[in-house]
């Protein structure tokens, strides 16, 4: 599928779901790009059963979580989770909604999927800017029997506010002291080298377009627009491809009872089978929201999805929570989000 029909047949589904027939209050909600795929499959389902829309701002989740905080929208979405001590400051509720994998997604003639390995501490090193190459020693050594051209490394970054940033720079500063030290972690770093593109959308586009290219994306938009996916050596020292059973493999560790606020970062997890850059994607609300109509809304639809979404999440390769899990996030809904007279909204 190439990047423009799945951007038109995304955008097709999000538009197409805002228009609700008179008297159902549709859902608005803005952030994350690594969810937009499942969350468009989810509200044109959900549109077809209840009727209700959803009118969803792919706009990154740094844009997600200040329009949360500025109240404009009934949630936000983010795959950098905020620590318990932000969430209180600004009154809000936060729960995981569904676990993908980033990959790092590449443009190299005569490379084949999954074909090339490379490892935390080398893609630092070609992230940094100081591997220019595809025949350089240190990505040769990785790939013995891979043909590498000369190719020179075309490095594409995010360049809005993204928690797949957050997550990809979090792992590079867990397996390289240098990045960790010259760039770090955040869901917006100033990077030492490439070209910055908007969006999951964006950046697979501008990999796609160019020659040498090397980009990280959330693995639907890699899987959808049959691109180049390298293989990672994870922290236990295996070589892994990004699939379905390496991402449930890395989540199986996370321990959410104990996580306040669900916070939990996914990244480098112990286990031979574990991907490296597994993420979880999270939603915010308010504890008291300005819209409580709008905000049960809300709830009935991210209910539903725990409910009945789990095959369509499956089929874009994304993971869906454990049944224990969801339990957890009903449980919270219940306790935290209330209307001014203190009634829960959940049903």
């Amino acid at each position: 599928m190439s990047f423009s029909f799945l951007r038109s047949a995304i955008v097709a589904a999000v538009v197409g779901v805002a228009a609700a027939p008179a008297g159902a209050a549709d859902i608005t909600g803005a952030g994350a790009t690594f969810p937009y795929p499942i969350y468009a499959k989810w509200a044109e389902a959900y549109k077809a059963e209840t009727g209700v829309g959803l009118n969803y701002q792919s706009i990154g989740s740094g844009g997600g979580i200040k329009q949360i905080k500025a109240k404009t929208v009934a949630f936000g979405a983010t795959d950098a989770p905020l620590k318990a001590e932000e969430l209180n400051a600004a009154g809000l509720v936060q729960w995981p909604m569904v676990i993908g994998g980033i990959v790092p997604v590449v443009n190299i003639d005569g490379v084949a999927d999954r074909e090339l390995v490379l490892d935390g501490p080398t893609m630092a090193k070609i992230f940094l800017g100081e591997v220019k190459a595809w025949n350089d020693p240190a990505i040769a050594k990785l790939n013995p029997s891979v043909k590498l051209p000369a190719t020179a490394i075309a490095i594409v970054h995010r360049s809005d506010g993204s928690g797949t940033t957050f997550n990809f720079t979090n792992y590079l500063s867990k397996v390289s002291p240098d990045w960790k030290s010259k760039v770090g972690d955040a869901t917006a770093v100033e990077w030492p080298a490439g070209i910055g593109a908007k969006g999951n959308e964006g950046v697979a586009n501008n990999v796609i377009q160019t020659k040498g290219a090397i980009g990280y994306v959330e693995y639907a938009y890699a899987k959808q627009n049959k691109m180049t996916t390298a293989k990672l050596v994870n922290h236990a020292g295996a070589t892994v491809a990004p699939t379905v059973p390496t991402f449930q493999a890395a989540a199986a560790n996370a321990d959410w009872a104990n996580a306040p606020g669900y916070y939990q970062i996914l990244t480098d997890q112990p286990g031979k089978d574990s991907w490296p850059i597994t993420a979880a994607t999270f939603i915010l609300m308010h504890k008291q929201p300005a819209d409580p109509v709008a905000a049960k809304e809300a709830l009935k639809f991210f209910a539903w999805a725990f409910a009945k979404g789990g095959p369509m999440a499956e089929s874009l390769d994304y993971i869906p929570l454990p049944e224990s899990l969801v339990k957890m996030v009903e449980k919270t809904w219940s306790a935290d989000i209330k209307d001014a007279d203190g009634k829960a909204l959940a049903n």
